[in-house]
């Protein structure tokens, strides 16, 4: 009896830590502006706007990330850039859905075990990928996993070679956000990208244009950290 009652009082503190979080996701409305305070390492975020959990061709890509721990608020400005990209890309990639990752938090800070996103202006994007030349979403549901998958220094999936990075659909996208956030006085401040992967990006459908239009990737890693970012890839903004 004692043992079953131990056992309902684990459930209901375990159920009361993940809905009480989540509550707080699921009633959040965005309204007015946003204030970034500080850096994308040392800062905060007031009235950050939560980024929908899904739209037309996009998905965020965990649901506990986003109800639990509340990874998915960004500036408002970086926030209507990211969602007039998915918007272009509806047209331009259509039948193709789009994983959005971490973000920031409600109210910015450290959110282990980035250093990074701490002021609402930063954003991870899951690698799109492609099997036998055509785009899968196979790996797409993997949630949190995602970031431990790992892809060789052609793309190729570790354990699955006839999986790949797009890096067609990758460069696109990162010039879309480009394009967009200069339409409205931002700019990407850099790319975090696996180094080794640089060459097979440029080496795109959109490789030149990309090398033209001067967004800079970022150009060395600590090996830990360059390994982690394979799966995704990592954008700041700044304003102009």
């Amino acid at each position: 009896m004692k043992k079953l009652r131990l056992r309902y009082i684990l459930l209901v503190t375990v159920a009361a830590l993940l809905i009480v979080p989540s509550s707080s996701q699921v009633f959040y409305r965005n309204s007015g502006q946003s204030k970034s305070v500080g850096t994308v390492a040392n800062g905060g975020l007031v009235n950050g706007f939560k980024v929908p959990y899904k739209g037309e061709n996009y998905k965020f890509f965990s649901l506990f990330d986003y109800y639990v721990l509340g990874r998915c608020y960004l500036h408002s400005d970086i926030h209507g850039i990211i969602l007039k990209t998915y918007e272009i890309l509806e047209d331009e990639y259509p039948g193709y859905r789009f994983r959005l990752m971490e973000c920031s938090k409600r109210k910015g800070g450290r959110s282990f075990p980035h250093r990074t996103h701490q002021n609402g202006t930063s954003i991870d994007f899951m690698t799109p990928l492609r099997r036998g030349g055509e785009t899968t979403t196979r790996y797409n549901r993997v949630g949190l996993w995602r970031y431990l998958i790992d892809f060789d220094e052609e793309g190729r999936h570790g354990r699955n070679p006839e999986i790949s990075i797009d890096f067609d659909l990758a460069a696109l996208h990162i010039l879309t956000l480009e394009k967009v956030a200069r339409e409205n006085g931002y700019r990407i401040r850099k790319v975090i990208f696996e180094t080794n992967l640089k060459d097979e990006i440029y080496n795109s459908r959109y490789g030149s244009e990309l090398l033209d239009s001067n967004i800079y990737f970022v150009r060395s890693l600590p090996e830990n950290i360059n390994k982690l970012h394979d799966d995704h890839y990592h954008v700041d903004f700044v304003k102009l």
